[in-house]
């Protein structure tokens, strides 16, 4: 197999990516949408004074669950697996796709945050806070 990663029957080793990276971007895109709002506008949490910080932590944790959550019922009935080796094989499966991706967006939100919108000049109550970080 193509990298050793495992094929479904009848997909091309594309699609079978697609599907797998599906999970794992559905977990993080999820934990994004509830976390951001809820440091932000529910806890007004601040490290270093700033919300980016906070938000990444939530957002992590929250994308971690979730995006175990969309594995495991992939994973599970896919295999046949009982509980205990569905969670496992999904926190195999998410942990380091995950974090490749969180990094990337938190260096993006950084960069935008930090060095192109100083945090003076950008903050939540406008839009722009929300489509660039």
């Amino acid at each position: 197999m193509d990298g050793g990663a495992r094929r479904s029957p009848g997909k091309s080793f594309a699609a079978s990516v697609a599907v797998g990276d599906s999970h794992c971007s559905a977990g993080c895109t999820l934990g994004d949408i509830v976390g951001s709002p809820t440091v932000v506008f529910l806890l007004h949490w601040k490290l270093f004074g700033l919300f980016l910080f906070a938000k990444y932590i939530v957002n992590y944790v929250l994308a971690y669950i979730f995006g175990i959550a969309f594995q495991y019922f992939s994973i599970k009935p896919m295999k046949s697996l009982s509980v205990g080796e569905g969670i496992k094989q999904a926190l195999k499966a998410d942990t380091l796709s995950l974090t490749a991706f969180q990094v990337g967006l938190y260096g993006w939100m950084a960069v935008m945050q930090l060095v192109l919108f100083p945090v003076e000049h950008l903050h939540p109550n406008q839009a722009a806070y929300w489509f660039l970080v």
